[in-house]
């Protein structure tokens, strides 16, 4: 099955849970969303790392077998590491994940953290403030325009940061229309799976010097990440390589280009 065909999938069972009740908001956490401090983190000057916390994915099978045992012992290295923040990926099905774990690695962390899933409708919203999101991932692909924005406006008014996901320049000059601070740029071509970095650094042009370019996908050395930074990107958010690194805290500093 193509990309497109697993994308369309996600959004369909994403839907049925949506229906199901899955996403209803739980009791809210001890305080309201960081999103302010997790768009000024990965806006810093140097390497800007959102390191990921993520069990499975449909491209690269299984990552992190143990992933919830392990949620706690991540995220403390990625703290240690100098992460800017953390992503934590919740859909269940395709990608094993767990919405209980945002505050998990939020709490020993003290990071900021991303919940990264399939975001429809405003309900979902609610679902990230009260497992303890301080931002969320919206993917241009999958919403029209007017639900983008919709989605982009109420994520801003729970106190939500927003990272918009783009793969190509329309779609890169359609978030920029609706105010996206952070956009990220997925290297992954949804019809190959295949990584092309190269084709991700000519569109960081496309994206204003005011807002954060955010590379995504497939980024797994320092060099990758200098070559990226090279072409604009200000952040680049990196699963996979920590993940199956038997020491994730070095090789963060070695990403970061840290002594």
């Amino acid at each position: 099955m193509t990309a497109e065909g697993i994308l369309a999938r996600i959004v369909a069972r994403t839907r049925e849970r949506l229906r199901d009740g899955a996403y209803a908001p739980g009791s809210a956490p001890a305080g309201p969303p960081e999103g302010t401090r997790f768009a000024a983190s990965l806006a810093e000057g140097g390497t800007r790392i959102l390191a990921e916390i993520k069990r499975r994915s449909p491209s690269a099978g299984e990552i992190l077998s143990d992933a919830d045992g392990r949620v706690e012992t991540i995220a403390l290295a990625y703290r240690r590491g100098r992460a800017a923040a953390i992503s934590v990926v919740t859909e269940p099905e395709f990608f094993g994940g767990n919405a209980a774990w945002i505050e998990r690695a939020r709490k020993i962390s003290g990071l900021p953290v991303l919940m990264k899933d399939f975001m429809l409708e405003t309900e979902q919203l609610d679902f990230a403030v009260s497992a303890g999101a301080d931002a969320v991932l919206l993917i241009a692909s999958i919403v029209d325009p007017e639900r983008l924005a919709e989605l982009h406006d109420a994520a801003l008014a729970r106190g939500l940061a927003i990272v918009v996901e783009t793969h190509d320049a329309a779609e890169i000059r359609a978030v920029l229309a609706i105010g996206a601070r952070i956009i990220g740029v997925n290297s992954r071509d949804l019809s190959t799976f295949e990584v092309d970095r190269a084709a991700a650094a000519r569109l960081a042009a496309v994206i204003p010097r005011d807002r954060v370019a955010l590379a995504e996908s497939g980024i797994r050395s320092r060099a990758d990440v200098e070559s990226l930074a090279e072409a604009g990107f200000r952040a680049f958010l990196v699963g996979e390589a920590l993940l199956r690194s038997d020491d994730p805290e070095a090789l963060l500093r070695e990403l970061r280009g840290d002594a």
